[in-house]
């Protein structure tokens, strides 16, 4: 198989995690290992459950608080530095296929990460190590370095009517 290239999934539409879990599940059934680390998250998601379905050939890890970040704390910044080398080995490990940096644009746009930082890990990225960057406000920088960019754009979105998440469906 030819690994090796850099996904950005990005945009204000819903579907950039569910994107890249349909990647790792994909992955999964054809025998290769996905590591993923989910910034900014740590609420308990139905996603978290992929370990056992897929017998442990998709790993989750969360590095975040189980609630939104409206003002940056320390913890967090803590968290997303843990969570970008956890990653970073995950990368450089041999054992992994594809690493799924989940909402690390949103960790570089609230400065929990630096934009150089993971510009300089895909530099230095193995050759055979797909990486996904997912999360709305993706750099430009980032988009320039990357092979394939998704942007995902709302038309209509049934939270805007009340809705809220539904286990299953977003969470």
């Amino acid at each position: 198989m030819n690994f090796g290239f850099v996904h950005v999934y990005t945009g204000n539409g819903k579907g950039k995690t569910t994107a890249a879990f349909g990647l790792a599940l994909r992955a999964a059934g054809n025998g290769y290992k996905t590591f993923i680390g989910q910034f900014l998250k740590g609420v308990k998601y139905g996603e978290l459950e992929i370990e056992k379905f897929t017998n442990g050939l998709v790993k989750v890890k969360q590095f975040g608080k189980p609630d939104f970040v409206h003002e940056i704390t320390e913890e967090d910044i803590k968290l997303a530095k843990k969570g970008f080398e956890e990653c970073k080995k995950a990368i450089f490990s041999g054992e992994y296929q594809i690493v799924i940096l989940d909402e690390i644009n949103v960790a570089i746009y609230f400065k929990l990460i630096e934009t150089k930082e993971v510009i300089e890990l895909i530099k230095n990225k193995p050759e055979g190590v797909e990486i996904v960057l997912t999360g709305r406000y993706a750099p430009e920088e980032l988009i320039e370095i990357a092979d394939l960019v998704t942007e995902m754009k709302e038309i209509k979105h049934y939270f805007q009517r009340g809705i809220q998440a539904r286990e299953g469906i977003e969470r």
